[in-house]
């Protein structure tokens, strides 16, 4: 029997596929996008099942611990001794601790890396562009064990020599390398909200006669104003969750002091002293550890949730 031909894109004769071989092409394909699927699929089971898992050892552990102890002493009590006798657990010390690193780092790094964020994508050449934002980024892959030390050796001594009553272990010195920390987060992130912006709303703007100034100000920013504002929060999130460096720099005393100048505890270095080992397992002291993770994670997610919220609301789309 002959086989069957069709004329190619040249014109020219091609022999014709059969369909045995269409189908067993045809099933080698659906074979390989099912394998794909199903890695893909199982994934995201994995991801599921690790947080799940994770969310109820924290609320199992939790609700343990608030058998022993009541959650008004725990939410609204002003003093943190769960590892010495009498024991107290009121956790507000660790949050504020936790709250004024936060703030402090959040006004060294929105602000500074806003202004690297409008000068890269509005003023800086593409040669200082390419040298700058690496360097940024660099700061991002540094460990955090390593901006620590960097507190303890280099910048609490700056301090001292401007504020000889400041201690070794200070609030104002961990907020200063947290802020370091997350600056590149909010200058890579709103450079690339800002430079989202269609090149054609400059131009309008130019055309209208607004100086580069105006155009920044009143045009660019506000209209990647969305992007740079989940870059703001998921900075403050990662600032939050900071567990080395505030412990090597802020120390371990939980108080609820005013003074940046003072060693203060956050939630993290908390848990960090507590998963030393040297607390007993099955304790009220231990399960403080869950405890205080089950509140510094709903703080974080209710953080990354009004992230998301904004990013909705204020979304900008283009055509």
């Amino acid at each position: 029997m002959a086989q069957e031909e069709y004329p190619d894109a040249a014109g020219a004769s091609q022999p014709a596929e059969s369909p045995a071989a269409r189908s067993i092409k045809k099933s080698g394909v659906l074979w390989g996008e099912l394998a794909i699927k199903s890695w893909l699929a199982s994934c995201s089971f994995i991801s599921i099942v690790t947080t799940a898992a994770i969310v109820i050892l924290l609320l199992s552990e939790t609700l343990n611990f608030f058998e022993n102890v009541s959650p008004g002493e725990f939410f609204f009590g002003t003093t943190w001794t769960p590892l010495f006798e009498p024991s107290s657990f009121g956790v507000l010390p660790l949050v504020w601790g936790t709250l004024i690193v936060t703030i402090g780092a959040a006004l060294i790094a929105i602000p500074t890396g806003l202004a690297s964020a409008i000068y890269l994508s509005e003023y800086a050449s593409d040669r200082m562009r390419s040298t700058i934002k690496p360097v940024l980024e660099l700061l991002a892959g540094i460990p955090t064990v390593v901006y620590g030390y960097f507190a303890l050796t280099f910048v609490t001594p700056v301090l001292r020599n401007v504020f000889p009553d400041i201690q070794v272990f200070n609030a104002l010195s961990a907020a200063i390398v947290v802020g370091i920390m997350v600056l590149p987060m909010v200058a890579t992130m709103s450079d690339n909200a800002l430079r989202a912006v269609p090149i054609s709303l400059r131009q309008g703007a130019y055309a209208l006669g607004a100086t580069s100034y105006e155009v920044t100000t009143r045009v660019v920013v506000p209209a990647g104003l969305s992007g740079v504002m989940a870059s703001f929060l998921l900075a403050i999130s990662r600032a939050i969750g900071e567990t080395m460096a505030v412990t090597l720099a802020a120390g371990q005393t939980p108080n609820m002091s005013l003074s940046m100048f003072e060693s203060i505890q956050t939630m993290t270095s908390y848990i960090v002293q507590v998963s030393l080992g040297d607390t007993p397992s099955g304790g009220v002291a231990y399960q403080t550890l869950f405890a205080v993770a089950t509140l510094l994670f709903a703080i974080t997610l209710v953080i990354n949730i009004i992230s998301q919220m904004i990013l909705n609301r204020f979304r900008e789309v283009y055509e």
